[in-house]
């Protein structure tokens, strides 16, 4: 079996020098049978290695409640018979712009440092997972070379003893493989975030040559590496579209190149955030600042995008990549299958919001004050909130303090407004007797800074001019409720209104020709779809996102069901599924639809 070690200057191999040449490729935002294709893109790259984090909410939803974890197990198998090495990021903290940075919303304590209560659930998520890994290590006989302990730390905090009970964690249950960590490359980042003994590896995407100055003032020895070389970006809902020149990417790859030093792509491939696992950010110079809900697109302007396209940064990074392969690089695989004949869906049934949550709903509360989503068990989905304003009494403003994300109200049933963080406060003020429901959607859950973890839903209280409004009675719905062939057999269907209300619509696309392929909703405002019983995630007229990419694998050839689940106004027009436009050539890339 092969051994992979760390030496003063160099990783090595069976003690041969070796330098690190990986991509980010996350397997939980790309179909499992789509991985190969994905892999086999990562090759042609002139890759040698992939990296993936595991996202911990997706796999234990629920406490004890662990859901397909043996999916890392197979892609690990698919990176070896792809022909790479696997650096995995197990966390138990992600960050990835996914939802709490992979961090479950029912964990008690105070998660990310060194607190036993903490403690406890992490060491009892590891032991089911790393057997994924551990059996999978490189001497062993598998790909997994590197495994890193938490990820940035030294951005979040600095407990010392936090790192240290990690790595502990990691060795008991069997990993042999060198450990690492990864953090911006600022002297107070490294000092919070490295560990003695353990590499220390810094993320940029630019002025190599000075991040890994700063990195040398921390460890004078031990191999150079980026493991998050930001060769694109991500975007929220509501801005522009960011992108990457190529050349100026590519121009940072060299100069990581010629430093001697090893590189991950961030992200080689980005993928999508199926199902409404899409995270959010806060802005300002040290993230604490406005909510910025992400993109279900995680393309990251990758040079394999979306869609497993080669761009013209991959053709560009290729020929740099190819001056380190030692051998020809393999050329890129046939393109998936692209769906035939672009089709319009028919909705033909339709149930209010009212009814989806009588019949996929958890039970109602009813308490002194707004419970959270966290109180109520849901991670991703809407909260009805509903309170009694009692009277008779003048109209006065109502305000949903500390509102996280976005409520749409009605009053004796009407609508009344759309409420934010920014704007929680009712335009029209309110006169009792009156029955106000606030439906509160989360838009994501910050995964990066100090306000990851923040709880969702109403958080500060209902006022009623200086009075709080007691008594509320509250309700929630989680998406995956609606994940699976079937998941909707219980709501009480009926003809659609034609009037744009809001609610679950249901009905068939026929397909001829099934393949990838792209949804758009013209007209629509904002919620989830599922073809098949499969979650393709958040559509929002905000933009900059305008259509949703449905893996080939989910459509069949002939009738798929469709479900949107819509939250403000429905289109007059019904969804379109089109083909995903071919791959790519090194002249003509491809143009995002």
């Amino acid at each position: 079996m092969s051994e992979f070690t760390v030496g003063d200057t160099d990783f090595l191999l069976d003690g041969r020098p070796v330098r690190l040449l990986s991509g980010a490729l996350h397997y939980f935002r790309v179909h499992e049978e789509q991985w190969g294709h994905r892999l086999a893109m990562l090759r042609a790259l002139g890759l040698n290695c992939v990296e993936t984090y595991v996202p911990w909410n997706l796999h234990e939803p629920r406490p004890g409640g662990f859901r397909d974890v043996a999916a890392l197990g197979r892609f690990l198998d698919a990176a070896r018979e792809a022909g790479l090495w696997a650096i995995v990021r197990p966390g138990p903290y992600i960050c990835a712009e996914w939802d709490n940075g992979g961090l479950p919303h029912w964990l008690a304590g105070h998660p990310r440092t060194s607190e036993a209560r903490y403690l406890e659930q992490v060491g009892r998520w590891f032991a089911r997972l790393l057997p994924e890994i551990v059996s999978r290590q490189i001497d062993r006989g598998g790909p997994v070379l590197m495994v890193q302990v938490e990820n940035e730390y030294g951005s979040y905090g600095s407990d010392a003893r936090y790192l240290e009970r990690l790595a502990d964690l990691l060795r008991a249950g069997g990993v042999t493989v060198p450990l690492c960590t990864s953090d911006g490359p600022e002297d107070h980042m490294l000092t919070g975030g490295s560990l003695p003994g353990v590499l220390a590896t810094v993320n940029f995407g630019s002025h190599a040559r000075e991040a890994f100055g700063a990195l040398r003032r921390h460890r004078p020895a031990g191999p150079l590496m980026c493991m998050e070389f930001w060769c694109g970006w991500f975007d929220h809902w509501g801005e522009e579209h960011v992108v990457r020149d190529p050349a100026d990417a590519v121009g940072g790859l060299r100069e990581i190149l010629e430093c001697g030093a090893s590189v991950n792509l961030y992200m080689a491939h980005g993928g999508t955030s199926f199902a409404g696992w899409a995270g959010a950010n806060r802005g300002g110079e040290v993230q604490d600042g406005p909510f910025l809900p992400d993109v279900t697109s995680y393309d990251y302007d990758a040079p394999v995008d979306e869609y497993g396209r080669p761009t013209e940064k991959f053709w560009r990074m290729r020929e740099v990549l190819a001056e380190y392969a030692g051998a020809p690089l393999p050329e890129p695989p046939a393109p998936p299958t692209a769906l035939g004949v672009t089709t319009e869906a028919r909705l033909t049934g339709w149930a209010p919001l009212e009814d989806v949550l009588e019949a996929l709903g958890g039970p109602e509360t009813v308490s002194a004050v707004p419970p959270t989503f966290e109180e109520l068990d849901v991670d991703r989905g809407v909260v009805r909130y509903e309170v009694t304003v009692p009277g008779p009494r003048r109209p006065y403003p109502l305000t949903a303090r500390g509102l996280r994300d976005r409520a749409v109200v009605y009053v004796d049933g009407e609508p009344a407004g759309v409420l934010t963080e920014d704007d929680d406060r009712l335009k029209e003020p309110v006169a009792g007797h009156a029955r106000v429901e606030l439906w509160v959607e989360s838009l994501g859950r910050v995964g990066y800074g100090p306000r990851t973890g923040e709880s969702k839903g109403i958080t500060g209280g209902l006022l009623h001019e200086r009075q709080y409004l007691h008594g509320v009675r509250a309700r929630g719905l989680r998406l995956d409720a609606l994940d699976g062939v079937g998941a909707v057999s219980a709501v009480p269907f009926r003809e659609p209104p034609g009037d744009g209300s809001p609610g679950l619509y249901r009905g068939t696309v026929t397909v001829a020709g099934a393949g990838d392929a792209c949804l758009e909703l013209p007209g629509w405002t904002r919620g989830f779809v599922w073809i098949n019983g499969f979650g393709l995630g958040r559509y929002w007229s905000a933009g900059p996102q305008r259509s949703l990419y449905v893996p080939g694998p989910v459509v069949r050839e002939g009738t798929n069901e469709i479900w949107v689940l819509e939250f403000e106004q429905a289109g007059a027009a019904p969804p379109v599924l089109g083909p995903v436009p071919g791959m790519g050539t090194r002249e003509n890339p491809p143009a995002c639809p």
